[in-house]
């Protein structure tokens, strides 16, 4: 199992999966992403600003990331203007808003979606599989 740390997420990532994937996505605090994170965020200035706000060292990685099951997708995603060259904080009016991706196969068959002992319904309401 790996921690990726990206500031973009493409179904293109997902790759170890059959017919039937469920994908999920929750906002997270900066404080919940984990230190063992494997940095994929190919833009310096966004390192420099996410470093900053997680208090340590995120380098600029462009690599392509290749997640399989078990696998957790962390995306810091910028929204606000084309940051400028060599930012080390965000421009105002820009955030960053933290994510927390995570995939799961699904049975494709399951009659008990409402089933309160069901590791998926479970996943699907925020419990880790």
């Amino acid at each position: 199992m790996k921690n990726y740390l990206s500031n973009s997420f493409s179904i293109n990532m997902v790759e170890d999966f059959e017919d039937f994937i469920l994908i999920r996505s929750r906002k997270i605090n900066p404080s919940e992403i984990p230190a063992d994170v494997e940095s994929a965020i190919g833009h310096a200035d966004t390192a420099r600003i996410v470093s900053g706000i997680l208090g340590r060292e995120v380098p600029a990685e462009r690599k392509d990331v290749h997640l399989k099951r078990g696998d957790v997708l962390y995306v810091a995603q910028y929204k606000g203007p084309r940051l400028p060259e060599g930012a080390t904080v965000l421009p105002e009016g820009a955030r960053l808003e933290f994510l927390e991706f995570t995939f799961a196969e699904g049975c494709g068959n399951c009659p008990a979606w409402d089933c309160n002992t069901c590791g998926l319904n479970i996943w699907c309401h925020g419990g880790r599989l």
